[in-house]
């Protein structure tokens, strides 16, 4: 497991980095002393998972997130307690305390591998080796005020282009992220999402219905009732993808 540890302060890194060098299953390849340093890394390291502090200057800790196209594994170190962490809303990650505890870290590094290893396991069978695409299994961070969520691409049903942002939707949200829909698409993998518009890219696994609509186009109906038009100019692709 390769690692990355992100804290702006020189004592913190080296503390964790000690401990992890005590670990058989991580490799630490790199640290970074703030955002701009650590997007450089993890894009030239590859990391599978990063030790991120959340408060740093400039740039806090889930503002690199929000940069971040694809996001690794992530465990936050941070001196906030269980409490105001929960607040933040952030899904599906591991969090340790300042100070780090042995023991902790441990059992954080434990149910991190058994993650690692199911998806690897699913992604190798249903995608091919070295797709750079944003595949169904790459999980991405959501930050929409003060409420964040990693949302794994396969519960996403539907980006939606409002002005200069996206709305997200997935479960019962619909947050904003500042990001071009233009931009989104050329990283998505196109076997799994489709530019029905300028204004949408669906989900294609969230397909429920579809039937015709004015002047040769089609309306599609996702799983939850959202209806999507796909233009005259993109329902012949659709069909060909959906095999109809």
């Amino acid at each position: 497991m390769r690692a990355i540890v992100i804290d702006d302060e020189r004592l913190a890194r080296k503390e964790l980095i000690t401990l992890l060098n005590q670990l058989e299953s991580v490799e630490v390849v790199g640290e970074a002393v703030n955002v701009d340093d650590a997007k450089e890394k993890i894009d030239q390291l590859s990391p599978d998972v990063i030790f991120l502090d959340i408060q740093m200057p400039e740039k806090t800790g889930f503002e690199l997130l929000e940069e971040l196209d694809n996001v690794p594994h992530v465990i936050f170190t941070t001196a906030y307690d269980e409490y105001a962490l929960k607040a933040f809303q952030v899904n599906a990650l591991d969090y340790l305390l300042k100070p780090i505890e042995p023991k902790r870290l441990e059992e954080a590094i434990t149910k991190l591998t058994a993650k690692i290893d199911g998806s690897a396991k699913k992604e190798e069978e249903e995608f091919p080796v070295n797709q750079k695409k944003l595949t169904l299994q790459d999980q991405v961070f959501v930050k929409d005020g003060d409420r964040c969520w990693f949302v794994r691409l396969s519960n996403v049903r539907l980006f939606e282009s409002d002005g200069n942002y996206i709305k997200v939707y997935f479960d019962n949200f619909k947050p904003m992220i500042h990001k071009s829909l233009n931009a989104l698409d050329e990283r998505l993998d196109e076997k799994s999402f489709f530019r029905a518009s300028r204004k949408h890219i669906i989900n294609l696994g969230w397909v429920e219905g579809i039937e015709p609509w004015f002047n040769g186009g089609l309306v599609v109906t996702l799983k939850g009732g959202d209806r999507i038009e796909v233009s005259r100019r993109q329902a012949a692709r659709f069909k060909e993808m959906m095999s109809l």
